[in-house]
This record gives structure tokens, C-alpha cells and sequence, in this order.
């Protein structure tokens, strides 16, 4: 499935409806953990995009697929 084309901010608020808290950010990258453990850092630049490679290791550490990710955006 085609990754969708998303910015930062889009990502830290689908992550969040999908159960998880921004515990600290560091410069522009938001550190997002979840109450089970799962966590990962979503970098928040404005303007910019999320690279594909990039969106697809957030997807691996937080265990989303691309549909439940479209489904949260």
C-alpha cells in the first residue's frame, strides 16, 4: 500500500486519537509514547513533509499499518 503524503503535526494527532501522549519533544522532533510502551519520535518541521522511509519506521514502532494510519488521519 502507497504511503500517504503527510506533515509531522498530521501524524502527532492521528497518534494521538490512536492512544498516544507527547511525553517531551526534542528540538522539532516530538517523542510520542503510548501506556503499552510502544514509542517513537515524529519529527514536527513546518513546511516539510515526512519522508517516506521515515513515516514507514514511525509506523514500525508504534505497530500501525498504512490503512490504520489513513484511518487516524
Amino acid at each position: 500500500m502507497t504511503l500517504p503524503v503527510v506533515r509531522g503535526a498530521r501524524v502527532v494527532a492521528a497518534l494521538e486519537r490512536a492512544g498516544f501522549a507527547v511525553v517531551r519533544t526534542a528540538g522539532s522532533h516530538h517523542i510520542m509514547a503510548h501506556p503499552d510502551g510502544r514509542r517513537t519520535s515524529v519529527p514536527v518541521h513546518a513546511g516539510r513533509d515526512i519522508r517516506p522511509g521515515t513515516l514507514r519506521n514511525i509506523l514500525r514502532d508504534v505497530q500501525l499499518s498504512v490503512s490504520e494510519l489513513e484511518r487516524l488521519l
